[in-house]
């Protein structure tokens, strides 16, 4: 293999450990300070949790959509969404039966169907995720993180919060330490992959699809599994539907919004294959309020 190929492989896998690691400190941080501030347990999971094991595809996301890698910042989202829906749940669901709330079953779920949905016709439409769409989405974010945090403080759980880990100014620094190491891991992971992607005769849509895609949604798998091992089965429904939900939100929306970003044809199978994945899971957790072994297996 060409020297210059095994330095960016090199590379590539420190930018994600620094990817890893540092969404590691920032959810810590974050989870610190939600419990200095009172935010009920149930927000954390669904939104700190999530929103920061998805920070790995934001970084490289918003990173590809400032340097032009246009296709690497769909097909990162494209392939982490698949990844989260068919390893995370399915090897958890193989490990222990998830069981599904009912309020994630009729309200988180069904929405991740409908954004995912939008998130089609938006390419559909013209091959392209525009400024305006970009925009579109990040306010459908707010007002999910909105409706999130008021429907905590009706339900029987808005006085769950757990005891913070750290200090108040610990928690500071390791959020800034985190965010650090999410933005210097996603430049390196950018900048390996497209060079491997050069070398190698292959497009930037199948690096982000796959080495990429995998790479930053190995924060995903470790959680779940972490949680499982804990007990904790509800947080990798909500790891899970909350990642993807902030890939498309957040990730896309930011990356679009920033600069619009032009699409091929050729992904057509992906997004398809995304959106159809995800009406299974959906499928899949509606018949039996939980995925078991054998959905697990299939899945």
């Amino acid at each position: 293999m060409d020297a210059g190929i095994i330095i960016q492989v090199v590379l590539l896998l420190v930018g994600f450990l620094f990817l890893i690691k540092g969404s590691d400190f920032f959810v810590d941080g974050a989870s610190s300070i939600a419990s200095h501030l009172k935010i009920p347990t149930i927000i954390v999971g669904l939104t700190i949790v999530a929103f920061g094991t998805s920070a790995p595809e934001a970084a490289v996301s918003i990173t590809s959509s400032l340097t032009g890698s246009n296709a690497m910042a769909v097909s990162n989202v494209i392939g982490s969404n698949i990844f989260n829906m068919l390893m995370v749940i399915g090897i958890a669901a193989l490990l222990s039966n998830l069981l599904m709330e009912k309020s994630v079953l009729k309200k988180d779920l069904p929405f991740l169907v409908a954004i995912t949905l939008l998130f089609a016709i938006f390419i559909f439409i013209g091959w392209d995720i525009t400024n305006i769409e970009g925009i579109i989405l990040l306010i459908i974010l707010a007002g999910y993180i909105i409706y999130l945090i008021r429907g905590s403080k009706k339900s029987k759980n808005a006085n769950d919060v757990e005891a913070a880990k750290f200090t108040l100014p610990k928690s500071i620094i390791l959020i800034i330490i985190g965010l650090a190491g999410i933005i210097i891991g996603g430049d390196l992971v950018v900048d390996s992959a497209s060079a491997i992607a050069i070398a190698l005769g292959m497009s930037e849509t199948l690096v982000g699809l796959t080495i990429v895609a995998i790479g930053t949604s190995l924060p995903e798998l470790v959680t779940s599994i972490t949680a499982l091992r804990k007990g904790e089965n509800q947080l990798v429904i909500g790891n899970v539907i909350g990642s993807n939900i902030f890939n498309i939100l957040f990730v896309l929306g930011a990356s679009s919004a920033i600069s619009r970003i032009p699409l091929d044809s050729s992904m057509l199978i992906d997004v398809l294959f995304m959106m159809g994945v995800t009406i299974l899971c959906f499928i899949f957790g509606k018949t039996q309020d939980k995925y078991d072994k054998k959905e697990g297996f299939i899945i």
